[in-house]
């Protein structure tokens, strides 16, 4: 079909605002990526935007000397990982049995689940509680934070809901419980949501630095981004000493700044759950949308 001039010049704004949003959206972290490579005294200097001026890896050399990156990194991993995995499974149970007609006191459970999207006890209290069953200070408080979510667990619902009955009839036909059937049938069917709830449960838990913050004070307990929260704020030279043990004779050398020592471990943190998204990419309209039309 042949373009009109109109079209074509509605075409060319819509291209040349594309690139203008995308351009905006990129340039930020570009520039970090940027900033992380370039010797600090220079980047002072200002000027520095698309490439390096003077390249240098001390800046990252200096990040990987400092033992708390490897402890937090290992934290981070672990709960990303552990509690991705219980937060699916837990939640997708959780809205199965939701999903599932004759269920006692089903619409008060959703009631009751639905009421903790609007309204919480607060911080305090909640740290009174958590304080008072001993899970202050504990990689466990980690794993079950938010274990549960009822806005993915909604969308799980509306999933299981539109899956055929035929599928559970057949398994229950052959003999298959209800968790024979929600582990051999009801799982493996689900894969675009599971897989995309997944991802953003790990990218909520990889970013969350708050929770961290406020629960734990062990600094072996502390994941990589409350880490990098701590380094970031550390504006005084006397703080960054302190944590970074190559840090003072760097500062000696007038090589490194506190700017360039924040934008390389922003990157450190930042690149890794980065790369996860390129994989489960295809998985996200159709995962979001399931569940999102109808309830």
């Amino acid at each position: 079909m042949k373009l009109s001039a109109g079209d074509k010049v509605m075409k060319l704004i819509i291209y040349i605002l594309l690139t203008f949003l995308a351009f905006i959206t990129f340039y930020p972290f570009w520039n970090s990526l940027v900033l992380s490579f370039n010797v600090g005294s220079d980047t002072s200097l200002g000027g520095v935007t698309f490439w390096p001026r003077k390249f240098t890896l001390e800046n990252y050399q200096i990040v990987f000397k400092e033992k708390h990156i490897y402890q937090a990194y290992i934290i981070t991993i672990l709960r990303t990982g552990l509690g991705t995995v219980l937060s699916m499974f837990f939640t997708a149970l959780f809205a199965y049995a939701m999903s599932k007609k004759g269920i006692i006191f089903k619409k008060f459970y959703m009631l009751l689940a639905v009421f903790t999207m609007f309204f919480n006890g607060g911080l305090i209290p909640y740290f009174i509680l958590v304080y008072n069953i001993g899970l202050y200070d504990t990689f466990t408080f980690l794993l079950i934070h938010g274990m549960i979510s009822v806005y993915n667990m909604i969308i799980f619902r509306t999933f299981f809901m539109e899956l055929p009955d035929g599928l559970e009839e057949s398994a229950r036909i052959d003999g298959c419980s209800n968790l024979g059937v929600f582990f051999r049938i009801v799982l493996p069917v689900s894969g675009p949501v599971l897989a995309t709830l997944s991802l953003f449960t790990a990218v909520f838990l990889w970013n969350d630095w708050f929770t961290p913050a406020v629960f734990i004070n062990s600094q072996n307990l502390i994941p990589l981004q409350t880490l990098l929260v701590q380094i970031i704020n550390a504006g005084a030279t006397a703080s960054l000493l302190t944590n970074l043990n190559s840090y003072a004779q760097s500062m000696v050398q007038n090589t490194v700044t506190v700017k360039a020592l924040q934008m390389a471990t922003m990157m450190v943190a930042t690149l890794p759950i980065l790369m996860i998204y390129p994989f489960l990419q295809k998985y996200f309209v159709k995962g979001v949308l399931v569940g999102s039309l109808k309830e």
